[in-house]
This record gives structure tokens, sequence and C-alpha cells, in this order.
């Protein structure tokens, strides 16, 4: 029996480990969500790499030598751009030193260019604190901006590798379909959230604000990139005092200090939503991403209620 167990993981191994090997394209995520959508469209013939985890904050980020091998060596980058990642991914770039995956080239993307926008500013100084001067970068928490930045994903793997372009797009075509009937079930889900009050950390959550109708009626940093200070805090509890919020939300990275010191000063329930897969140990796909998003907001404003 103890060989007939052997023989069974070794053919399995050995699958494996050819599936692995046979990985036609090399793809190279910056942030877990881009990671995840180029599986569930790669499939077995894409290798990802994801540079960072989900308890990691994307604007401040160190470049170490396994991420400078992983982009040498990639066919095509995906990142959310609009200078999000500034402070580590041009840096990283030039010590890659691979032509393919340079701005501009086949092997670049940059989700933030595909999709209309939210939070450009009119103007930019640093007297506003860390601004993002090409609008907000995080864009993956809308799932229609998920389907275009998908659309894009599929068509530059297609002409990266067109060997493999009909599973790609097989692959594309049954997460697109699956995408769609999911995101009308959450946005029906949602319907509940409309208006639902949130101080946030920071301008993290600004397209799931939207996507939802959430109102947004108090930020813990006094200016974006800035700390909380205590006077700002202060003022934030005696406003929430008058008109209150149901919920104060944070990511997996952002420190929990704030949040719980104005949770305890108000009352008002201070949730972490998972922002992106594996914020949360239930967060294991973009599919899980926004049904656990959803679930968290309905919990705390019924608290709150």
């Amino acid at each position: 029996m103890r060989c007939f167990y052997l023989v069974i993981l070794i053919v399995f191994g050995g699958l494996f480990i050819q599936t692995s090997a046979y990985a036609s394209m090399n793809i190279f995520a910056c942030e877990p969500e881009w990671g995840a959508l180029a599986r569930e469209i790669g499939g077995n013939q894409a290798r990802v790499f994801v540079a960072i985890s989900a308890r990691q904050d994307p604007h401040n980020f160190r470049v170490t030598p396994n991420l400078v091998t992983a982009m040498r060596g990639a066919d095509l980058v995906i990142c959310s751009g609009a200078s999000l990642e500034i402070g580590w991914l041009p840096t990283l770039l030039e010590k890659a030193g691979n032509p393919k995956i340079q701005p501009g080239n086949i092997g670049s993307i940059m989700a933030a260019e595909l999709v209309h926008d939210l939070g450009k500013p009119i103007s930019v100084d640093r007297s506003q604190g860390d601004m993002y001067p090409e609008g907000n970068p995080q864009i993956h928490l809308n799932p229609h901006n998920i389907e275009v930045v998908a659309s894009q994903l599929v068509d530059r793997m297609e002409d990266i590798d067109t060997a493999d372009a009909e599973y790609f797009q097989a692959r594309y075509g049954m997460f697109a379909r699956k995408w769609q009937m999911a995101t009308t079930e959450w946005q029906q889900q949602a319907l509940a959230l409309k208006g639902m009050r949130v101080v946030v950390d920071r301008a993290s959550f600004t397209y799931l604000i939207d996507w939802l109708g959430l109102v947004q009626v108090g930020t813990l940093e006094p200016q974006p990139g800035i700390p909380p200070t205590s006077s700002h805090l202060e003022n934030l509890v005696q406003a929430l005092k008058k008109n209150p919020a149901d919920a104060i939300l944070r990511t997996p990275y952002d420190s929990v200090d704030a949040s719980t010191w104005l949770s305890e000063k108000t009352g008002i329930p201070a949730v972490m939503l998972p922002f992106t897969v594996g914020g949360d140990k239930e967060t294991t796909n973009l599919f899980m991403l926004f049904t656990r998003t959803i679930q968290l907001l309905k919990q705390a404003r019924h608290a709150w209620q």
C-alpha cells in the first residue's frame, strides 16, 4: 500500500512539475489583484510572480534581488500605475534591464491608464500632501474596472504568446461570463449599502465608494500621506458626534492604532476590509474579494443600526 501511494505521489508530482515546466509565459504582477487576474486568464500556461502581499503598502516597498530576477525574466508586467509604485518600480525596471516590459512596450500594462480615473487634482503642490497627479491609481475595487483590465490583459497575452492565444481566449471567455454574472449579483446585494457613511484611513477605497454609492465623511490622514495627528483625530471625533458614520475603514497594511482609537471614542465600528486578494483568510481570489467586502460592510452597518 505504501508503494502504491508513493507511485501516485511521483506521478502527480511529475505532472505538476511538467505543467510548471511547460508554462509558456512569465508574468510579473506588482499587486495581488493583478496576479490573481493573470492566473485566471493564464492558467497552466503562465507563471505569475506577485511582488507585494496584501499586508504590504504598495507606496513604500523595497527592491530586492528576487524582484529583479523575476522582472528580468518577465514577458509581461502588470501594475496599477498612475504613480502608485513610483517609489520603487522605476528602479526595479532599470535594474532588471528587460526591454520587453519597459513602459510603452507590449509587455507593460499600467491598469489605471485603461479606465476613467477618479480623484485627479486640478493642481498639485507639496502643501496638499502626497497627491496622485494622474488620479487615484487603486482602481481594482470597482469590478467594472477589473473587466476592462482583463480584456486588455488577454489581448497582450495573445500578442506575446501566439501559440497559446486560443487557450488564453477560452479562459478569458469563461472568466468574463462568470465575472459579469457575479457583478450583477454583487450590485444587487449591495443595494442596502447605498448612502452608508464611512471614515477611511486614506484614499484607498475611492473606487469602492464610488461604485457602491457610499458617502465618505472623513479621513484619518489629515492630508494624503500624512500620518494621523492627535489634533486632527480630536476634530474628527467632534465632527462625528454631530454627523456619525457607519464604519471606519482601513486596509490590511494600515496601522490599527488610529482607527481603533477613533472607534473607542465614537462607538463606530472599525472594519478592516481585505482590499485585495489575500487581505484576509477568506479572500483567496478576485471573486471572494468583492463577496467578502460586501459582507463586511453589511455587517458593520447592521451592527451600528
